[in-house]
């Protein structure tokens, strides 16, 4: 026992114990919803969690095709089912789809723009998306936002690394620990880039 109780105090003092995922988690930043949250009364085609392919549309749409995932948790780690996770972004073309929206870009019909999931037992939520794209005064961003019961949490994901992150009003106001909690980073499963952000509430 003694000899356990020294290799414990030795891993602890030198960092080699393992982080669990309640003592990792950070808790997601809150962010501004913008202005193109969907407005009440807004109608859309489709509102599933696949944004490149509209039900009634035979193309899909342009951008660079990724999933987005991750868990929706407590930040001790507990997952949360049944949460309603929402994302909205602009197209390739740096456009929202959106009844105020006025930028002189054409849209792109084919992409959905705003959707949703609901996390499984799990907390997990999905979406096939496009990779976010820059528009005059932003750098590449995905809305986000959580619903659980009555909490409410909207936020941002940005590109790691991307060159107009240090410049962006929203990301350049966040601590470094906040930064990395809302950052994706891809790699290739299932032969489509993906990121997983997980939403700690």
């Amino acid at each position: 026992m003694t000899a356990r109780r020294n290799f414990l105090k030795l891993t602890a003092a030198t960092g080699l114990m393992a982080a669990t995922p309640a003592m990792a988690a950070v808790v997601t930043p809150k962010a501004t919803e913008g202005p193109y949250y969907p407005k009440p009364g807004m109608r859309f085609d489709d509102i599933d969690n696949d944004l490149v392919k509209i039900a009634s549309k035979v193309i899909e749409a342009g951008g660079e095709v990724i999933r987005l995932t991750g868990q929706v948790m407590t930040k001790d780690g507990t997952t949360i089912e049944g949460a309603r996770v929402e994302i909205w972004q602009t197209d390739a073309n740096g456009r929202y789809l959106h009844t105020g929206e006025r930028s002189a870009q054409p849209r792109d019909a084919a992409f959905q723009g705003f959707g949703h999931d609901i996390t499984g037992p799990d907390g997990r939520y999905s979406f096939r998306t496009i990779k976010p794209v820059a528009y005059p005064g932003r750098t590449p961003h995905i809305h986000v936002k959580a619903f659980v019961g009555r909490t409410e949490l909207t936020t941002q994901f940005y590109l790691d690394d991307d060159a107009q992150n240090g410049a962006d009003r929203i990301y350049s106001r966040m601590t470094p620990a906040e930064r990395e909690a809302v950052t994706m980073r891809f790699s290739v499963v299932d032969g489509l880039p993906q990121a997983t952000v997980d939403i700690v509430l």
